[in-house]
Parts: C-alpha cells; structure tokens; sequence
C-alpha cells in the first residue's frame, strides 16, 4: 500500500473525510509544528493520565474543546492534520466525521496519540503526545505572531553569543554516523570550505572527488594504499592530467584494478601519453589490452597492432578505430577470423565501402546497424524500403547511403516515424524536406541533429537552415553558441518556443527582448541551469518594473535591478509565491529575521535557501547541524572556518606524523 493510500485509510478508520488533494499547504511546515508540542521546554494545556478508566473518551473531548475554543472547527468544519509516523512533514485538509475517534486511532496504541491539528490560516495548533505517565495535549494560538518573535529574538545574537553557540555544538554526545556523513557531503559543496580541507573531505564524502583538487591532493589520493579511494577519485575528480592517469593505471600491480582504472579512463575519454598507451597495448592481460583499444587518441599504430592481438576479444575492441589504418591483407584476416564478433564487426566496416547482398545481411543476427550505416546492394534496399517492417524502414530512413530514389519513397512511408527520419536527413534541399509529413511532438526531448552541429562554424549553412521548415533544424541551429545577426533575428521570433528556448541557452548572440519572454515560462534546465536569467544578454536594467507583476516569475526579477533595495527583498520575503520567496532566501541583503522566518517556510527548497543564507542567525543554524537539514546547514558560507575544521576533525582526525609532515590527505 503506497504511503498516501495508508494514510487516507488511517484518517478513515478514525472517521475523518479527506478533503481535496492533498500538497504542500501555506502554514508552518508539520515538521516544525511538532516542536511546539514535543520541545524540551513544552507545558501541556491538558494533561490526561493513562490509569484513567477511558482515557480514550476523555482525549477525544479534551481536543474537541481545545480545537473548538481555536476556531479550528467553525465554518465548513476543514482542519489540517499531521500523523506521527505517516509523513510528519505534511497536512492533510480533513473534515470530522460522524463517528470520529483521533486518540483510539492516531497513533501506536489505543489512547496513547500522536497527532497535530492545524486551523487552516494556520494560526491555531492543537497537538497530541504521549509522555510516560500522561497524554499531553498542547494548544498554541497566535502561530504567526510567536514565529516573527521567535525570529527576531534568534536575530539579536552578540559575538559572545555566536561563539558559544559553536562552542556547543561540539559538546555532547558525539554526532552520529550518519550526521557526520552529511556533514561531509555538505562541506564538500561548501564554496567557503579552506582548501586544505578538500583531500580529508573527499575521503569520506564523495561529493568531495567533484571539487578539482590541487594537483598535488590528486597525486597524493592516487597514490593512496586503500583502492577504493583511488577509484573513487579516478572516476570523479575533474583535474587529473594525462601523465596522473598514466601513472596510476601502470602503478596497479593487481590486473584487474589495472583493467578498471584503464576502464574508467576510456570512459571518460582520457588521453594518455603515447608510452604508457603502449605498454598497456603489450599489457600481459587481454582485458586491460581490450581496455587500451578504447582510449581515446590512442596512436593508429597501435591500435593496427592490438587489430592483430592473439586474442579475440582484444581484435573485436580494436576492429573499429584500426579499420581506417589497415592494409588490405589485415581487413581480410579480419573478415575471416575465427572470432564471431570480429567478423561481424569487420563484416559492417567492410560493408560501409563495398555493398552488402541480400545473404550477407539475412546472415547477420542483428541487423539494426547495418540498416543504420551500410551500403546496401540496389536491390536490397530497395526490397527493405518496400516490405520491411516499420522498425527496419525507420532504421534505413537515416542510411546516407541510401539512394536518392528511396529515400523519396521513405519519404512518402506511411509510417509516420519512418516520415520523420527522412525528414532530418543532411542530404535533403530544404524544398525536399518542407514537402514531407510527419508529426513533431514539442514535448518529446529530440537530440541535435549531428550534421547541423558540424555546420555551426559555417555562416552561410547557418543562416540558409534557420529558415529551415523543420523545427528540428531550426532548433539545431539554435545550439550554436555564435550566429550571424539575421539567423538570430529569425529564430528568436520562431513559431516553435523550443527553439527559442535552445537560443537562449546555447546562443551569446539571443537578444534581450526573446530572453525575457522565454523567462516567462523557462528558468532553466539541469543541463543548463538558470537560463535565460544568467544569460549574458538578459536584461538587467528597468525591472522595478515587475515588482508589482501578477506573475511570480516576473515580479522575483525585481531584485535583479540595481536599483532594487533591502526592503523590497523583506517584502518579496512575505509574498504569497513560495517562486518569490525562494528568490529573497537567496539575496545577499535578505536580514537575519527573514532568514529565521523563511527556515520554517511551507516549501522545503524556500527552507533550503534559507539554511545556507550567510545572515542566518548562529544558534539556528548550529540546531540544523545536529539534526534536520543537516547537509544543507553544513553548506552555509558563513560558517566559521574553526569550525569547519572542528567538524572535519570529528569525522577525520588528523594523523600526528601525517600533519608534522605537512602531507595530510585524509
């Protein structure tokens, strides 16, 4: 049963209606609401002791007065709820029932509730706890008032104060495993973290081996004894040079974390100095020559001479890049040599040149690449054209060896798929393509077409294909990162808003005017994030404008003016759009007392935001630290340096003969 499911039976068994959808509800967050109820500093309102004959019947009235002297249960009767257990960071709008019992269901046993209730403008909280001799039901009025004061107290920290609150921070029990691990993750995405504190940091986190470390921390963790630490840096860390992963591929005595580090390197298309390329291609291990055959600018001599390997598997890898550099009598040998695979690979390279008949291409067990990029005999392609099925035919669609005369045929298929991948060829004039039907789903993620992206550097293709009629060209085009003036001109009025949106994120050259209209609807992707907005070009003048926008997303671009002033952030602190607030969390002007308030925000990222402000008083932020938000907290570029290292120390102490040495790596 999903979590929703369970939760909605829960309510139902204690007679209580849902109403609505359930989602993120503009009131204090249910997770913060519980610490009014089960803070250390808590008074009950009522207390109902558990030798009582029905505390049941008892807690069930207790709460429905609590709840009706708050107004909670006036007007159509809509509270909010919270279940210990099901979800503690979210309401649920319900209704009471006709036979309603909260404390025989809410919660493990039979009158020992664990529940919130929240009035709907959430200003009045009435909760149920079970203590150890009692039921506590503890009601809280004036929500939002309490909560300005709280943050403005929280605000009106001295130094003296800010340095105890560290200082306790380490005092204690120790921090568990589990807050020490995000503790290290969150230094590791810490931009204020010292740099030498990066190679500890990268031992226990692995968000720390994405940070590229200094070259001589890279040397240091390569060489580390401990494999996993060196796979893990040889797989993530950005900045390491040709001559490191020369040096620690050939410095592996064991072969199969040589072939792995060889694996990783191809991978990430790694350029290895010529010599150590070459002693791997003479590596005593098939596996790791198999490896070598993929590296990235590995030299044609070598890659001809493992094309010759003794050994199978190293020939099939090699049969690709050494193709071009092979004489006749190698390409034969491989035609016919005894392994499958390099026959049939060599089979589809010879075939690229030389064309394949009917029985050669029945022959092949998958025939997906054949279709795709050989020459296919005049009549075989032709018969695939004709009476293949859809699959075959859309595969064949995209052969640019194919003739001109099927490729007309394709392009009248009547499948619509088969139609499209005609519709992208390189070799089509534009009258050819724009008479072709085909369907194009703006929703679908089409990749850039290959061809296009080779022409980017060519004024004049540019210019000829963004008056493309096939928005896939046009949107191609649009990925350039320069244009001429009057291909901008023409794609940033586009009909298709994809295009305009890859303008905008691929383009120096998109103009101001399309970029503020492709924000109204568009504020970035993971690939390219906070596009249109950091755009170069995006304008940055005259956007008090929009303070006032009925839009969100236009009304949160104030704050970009210069113009724009601390009070206008505490204002958009309080607006209605969680889009709004989120953008003030951000803001260097945003006071301690809004960073306090916005810590409790409905949203979760708005919270986020807040927690890394560098204004957010130090007592909040040491509580995150300890729990909830705890990686988020542990990113805060205000935290002091001191203690960052006191956090590191907890998690890595520093080896006394390591830091006399200065050769501290974690």
């Amino acid at each position: 049963m999903g979590g929703n499911d369970e939760l909605t039976e829960l309510l139902g068994r204690a007679g209580l209606e849902v109403v609505g959808e359930r989602g993120v509800e503009e009131v204090l967050p249910a997770s913060v609401a519980w610490r009014h109820v089960a803070g250390w500093q808590t008074e009950p309102t009522v207390a109902v002791a558990d030798d009582r004959p029905d505390p049941v019947a008892e807690l069930n009235t207790q709460w429905h007065r609590l709840a009706s002297e708050a107004g909670m249960l006036s007007g159509d009767g809509v509270f909010l709820i919270a279940v210990s257990g099901t979800g503690e960071g979210s309401w649920t709008r319900v209704r009471l029932g006709d036979d309603w019992d909260l404390a025989g269901v809410l919660g493990p046993r039979p009158g020992q509730p664990e529940f919130l209730t929240l009035s709907p403008d959430g200003d009045a909280l009435v909760g149920a706890t079970t203590e150890e001799y009692a039921v506590w039901l503890v009601a809280v009025d004036r929500l939002r008032e309490r909560r300005e004061a709280a943050a403005r107290t929280a605000a009106e920290e001295t130094p003296e104060d800010r340095a105890a609150t560290w200082e306790r921070l380490f005092q204690g029990p120790k921090p568990t495993e589990n807050v020490l691990d995000a503790w290290a993750n969150g230094l590791s995405l810490n931009p204020a973290t010292p740099e030498e504190l990066w190679p500890r940091l990268a031992d226990r986190s692995g968000y720390g081996m994405y940070r590229a470390l200094p070259t001589d921390v890279v040397d240091a963790l390569l060489a580390h004894p401990d494999w996993n630490r060196r796979s893990r840096v040889a797989q993530h860390q950005p900045n390491i040079t040709p001559e490191q992963w020369a040096r620690t591929i050939l410095a592996e005595r064991d072969e199969r974390h040589r072939r792995l580090m060889t694996m990783v390197a191809a991978d990430r298309w790694a350029e290895l100095p010529e010599d150590a390329c070459r002693t791997l291609a003479t590596d005593p291990s098939p596996r790791v020559r198999s490896e070598a055959a993929r590296l990235k600018g590995l030299p044609a001599s070598l890659a001809v001479a493992l094309a010759a390997d003794p050994d199978g598997g190293v020939r099939a890898v090699a049969c690709r890049p050494a193709w071009p550099h092979l004489d006749a009598p190698a390409r034969a040998a491989l035609l016919a040599d005894s392994h499958d695979t390099v026959r049939t690979r060599a089979l589809l390279l010879h075939h690229q040149e030389h064309p394949m008949g009917r029985a050669v291409f029945e022959a092949l067990e998958s025939q997906r690449e054949a279709l795709e990029s050989c020459f296919l005999e005049p009549g075989l392609a032709a018969h695939l054209a004709r009476h293949g099925d859809p699959a075959k035919r859309r595969a064949l669609a995209g052969n640019r060896r194919l003739a001109a005369d099927l490729v007309a045929l394709l392009g009248e298929d009547p499948d619509d798929g088969v139609r499209f991948a005609v519709s992208t060829r390189a070799d089509l004039t534009e009258e050819q393509r724009a008479v072709i039907r085909y369907d194009f789903d703006p929703g679908v993620r089409y990749r850039t077409l290959d061809w296009v992206e080779a022409l980017h550097d060519d004024p004049d293709a540019m210019l000829r294909l963004a008056a493309s009629s096939h928005p896939l060209v046009r949107g191609s085009v649009a990925r350039a990162r320069h244009l001429p003036p009057e291909a901008v001109e023409r794609l940033a009025r586009d009909e298709d808003r994809v295009v305009q949106l890859f303008l905008a994120e691929s383009c120096d050259d998109a103009p101001a005017e399309m970029l503020l209209r492709v924000w109204r609807w568009w504020d970035g992707s993971l690939t390219v994030p906070d596009r249109p907005r950091s755009h170069p070009n995006f304008p940055r003048e005259d956007l008090l404008r929009y303070a006032d926008d009925p839009s969100p997303r236009m009304r949160r671009l104030a704050l970009d003016d210069p113009r724009s002033t601390a009070d206008l952030v505490e204002r958009f602190s309080r607006d209605p759009s969680e889009e709004v607030r989120h953008r003030a969390a951000f803001d260097p002007r945003l006071s301690a007392v809004a960073a306090a308030r916005l810590l409790e925000d409905p949203h979760e990222h708005v919270r986020d935001a807040a927690a890394r402000h560098p204004r957010l008083p130090a007592r909040l932020l040491a509580q995150l630290l300890r729990s909830g938000g705890v990686e988020t907290a542990a990113r805060n570029p205000a935290l002091p340096v001191e203690v960052m290292r006191r956090m590191v120390d907890a998690f890595s102490p520093v080896d006394p003969a390591e830091a006399a040495s200065g050769e501290v790596v974690g």
